[in-house]
């Protein structure tokens, strides 16, 4: 054999043994989330453009494990866990509390990026927005605080209901806590009785809208949650069916035919998390990057969806639209 063929095929055999090493090298992002990840299509695509926004593009220089609970809420310390062993190079949570404290019970050492509606000082996940520490950081919204003003908006174009309900899922009591005792409160105020009503996964929508046709509720305000964040047009076409005139906090639902939602983008949140794993896996520490949060709200009014019911929408109320849908 000659000595050109020879080391020809020394190289085609060392080549894969020296390639896989580096291969192996390449940055591992875990993914957790509750839902399935066909309801939430348009979601990953802001993530993985905040990848993106960094330089990182899945499959080229990085790789995503993803771990979905398929709305099995008690599943996600099990799928938390497995990503951990997996020795993962960072965690992304960016759609739910659930999975938030998931991870954070999971490990202390591997990076977290969060993604929630909560204070994530009080749950103790980061010492302070400004210099979280620790192996967390992430982005946080305004859906809570912002609640009651849903119920107020809702209240301006049907003003003579007396009877309001409020979907939550009690499987979320981050969440579902707090926006019930803000909607109970504001409530009082607007003198109105608030019926709360409670959904676990999608199967129980039908009974929801049952039950608001049996209370002759004249409105309906949907809580923040993952479960029916990535089902808002299933929602929106339930209370278009039951005639139900309802709120939610993204435009997604009233843009479904939902009659109105008021908060901010969940979109922008899941774009913010993957700049934020972008930026850890270029050498940023979790623990130096500060919370953001995001502030922006629009109200969203879809006015066919209100004539549909028979409901005028007070003028005034058009004129603080952002967004007005015909």
């Amino acid at each position: 054999m000659r000595r050109r063929e020879f080391v020809s095929l020394v190289m085609s055999l060392v080549w894969p043994l020296a390639a896989h090493p580096q291969s192996a090298r390449m940055p591992v992002i875990g993914f957790l989330d509750p839902r399935s990840p066909n309801v939430i299509p348009k979601l990953l695509r802001a993530f993985r453009e905040g990848l993106k926004e960094t330089g990182h593009a899945e499959g080229e220089n990085i790789s995503v494990e993803y771990r979905w609970a398929e709305d099995q809420i008690d599943q996600l310390p099990t799928l938390a866990a497995d990503l951990v062993r997996r020795q993962v190079t960072v965690i992304a949570a960016p759609g739910s509390i659930a999975a938030v404290l998931a991870v954070h019970a999971a490990t202390n050492s591997i990076p977290i990026v969060f993604g929630t509606a909560t204070d994530p000082v009080q749950l103790g996940l980061v010492n302070s927005l400004s210099r979280p520490g620790g192996n967390m950081t992430g982005v946080i919204t305004l859906a809570l605080e912002v609640g009651p003003k849903r119920l107020e908006l809702l209240h301006e174009i049907v003003p003579t209901t007396r009877t309001i309900a409020l979907l939550i899922n009690p499987a979320s009591p981050a969440l579902s806590e707090p926006t019930t005792k803000d909607a109970q409160a504001a409530a009082r105020t607007l003198g109105v009785n608030i019926h709360v009503l409670h959904a676990k996964t999608a199967l129980d929508f039908e009974r929801v809208f049952a039950t608001l046709v049996q209370l002759q509720a004249g409105g309906l305000v949907i809580g923040a949650d993952t479960i029916f964040t990535g089902r808002a047009q299933e929602l929106a076409a339930l209370a278009l069916r039951h005639r139900v005139p309802a709120i939610y906090q993204y435009p997604e639902f009233t843009e479904a035919g939902g009659l109105m939602s008021y908060g901010g983008s969940i979109r922008d949140t899941f774009h913010q998390v993957g700049v934020y794993v972008g930026r850890i896996l270029k050498g940023e520490k979790p623990a130096d990057l500060p919370v953001a949060q995001l502030t922006k709200v629009d109200l969203v009014i879809n006015v066919k969806t209100a004539k549909a019911f028979g409901l005028t929408v007070p003028p005034a109320l058009l004129a603080r639209a952002d967004e007005v849908i015909e």
